[in-house]
């Protein structure tokens, strides 16, 4: 049993980067171009998407929540600000801020359907999944908004000093921004006890309602962000981009250390979990693995998430 616990122990402080590093061991040996500048570059932009999404789901599943919505949103938020931009002649920054509320609304309405109306997050997120997916094609009518303007599509493929993906410097920056709301800030605090015991942190005088609609909201700007660069990487808006993109995210924040029942992680080990989606995707991509396949090792890798969050728990 102790010898259990040290391994769970020793898991959930370094398992995440072993992880990572016998990720990158094995595809090196596997491709020759695999551990080059350029691809790591370019597994650092792939990432990018998941990655910034999966900053909301750690703030819901830290109060014990789940957001499946996420891809859905990605896909609608993508068409949205591609059509303003490209189609209704609308400047960048204009289109941004309107799909970022956008998403912040449906964020607060998922927020709203759990605390107040107590629908368990997953049917409550699974209806929101339903409603943007119809939004997005029906804004389309189920074809490709296409036309971006340059400085739009700068967003998704453009390079700062010449080498670094903007969407990876973009990610970066909103992980310390993350990092410093979760760590450093009252409110971080309050999402922590909020999903550790909602009951004790309610007597405590936090008030939990409004601190898990915040969560849900903010998974709504960060799924929507995603999106709009998502949409600026492909230089479409495409409003079947999110498939699966939900079962992603959630693998990498709970890979992360974020734990299923609330409460506990850290957003920094997040950033490694999409790390590890990111390089597992261009992995397998580089190794010519059947499409089926790679569903069934990313499912996999879900599975050993969950269950390493498991062993973690008291008994």
């Amino acid at each position: 049993m102790d010898r259990k616990l040290s391994f769970v122990n020793l898991y959930s402080t370094y398992g995440v980067f072993g992880i990572l590093l016998l990720e990158i061991a094995i595809f090196s040996l596997a491709s020759p171009s695999f551990l080059t500048v350029s691809n790591i570059l370019s597994v650092g932009r792939q990432m990018s998407f998941t990655g910034i999404a999966a900053i909301g789901m750690t703030l819901v599943m830290l109060t014990g929540g789940i957001d499946i919505s996420v891809g859905s949103m990605l896909a609608m938020a993508g068409v949205l600000c591609a059509k303003m931009s490209a189609d209704m002649g609308l400047p960048l920054a204009a289109s941004v801020v309107v799909t970022l509320l956008l998403g912040a609304v449906f964020g607060l309405v998922n927020g709203i359907a759990v605390t107040r109306f107590r629908i368990p997050a997953l049917i409550a997120t699974l209806a929101a999944q339903t409603i943007l997916k119809g939004i997005a094609y029906l804004i389309t009518n189920a074809v490709p908004v296409k036309n971006l303007p340059a400085s739009y599509k700068f967003w998704g493929q453009g390079y700062l000093f010449g080498k670094i993906p903007v969407p990876l410097v973009i990610t970066i920056a909103l992980y310390l921004l993350a990092w410093w709301y979760l760590d450093k800030t009252y409110l971080g605090r309050r999402v922590y006890f909020s999903g550790g015991n909602e009951e004790a942190a309610r007597l405590a005088g936090i008030n939990t309602k409004r601190t898990i609609t915040g969560t849900y909201v903010l998974s709504g700007i960060f799924a929507a962000a995603a999106g709009i660069l998502m949409a600026a990487r492909l230089g479409s808006g495409q409003p079947s981009v999110g498939g699966g993109f939900e079962m992603d995210v959630i693998t990498a924040t709970v890979l992360g250390g974020i734990s299923v029942s609330g409460g506990k992680g850290k957003v920094v080990n997040v950033f490694v979990g999409a790390c590890i989606m990111g390089v597992l995707a261009n992995g397998m991509t580089m190794m010519n693995l059947n499409q089926y396949l790679q569903w069934i090792i990313n499912g996999l890798v879900l599975l050993f998430a969950v269950t390493m969050s498991n062993l973690r728990k008291p008994a």
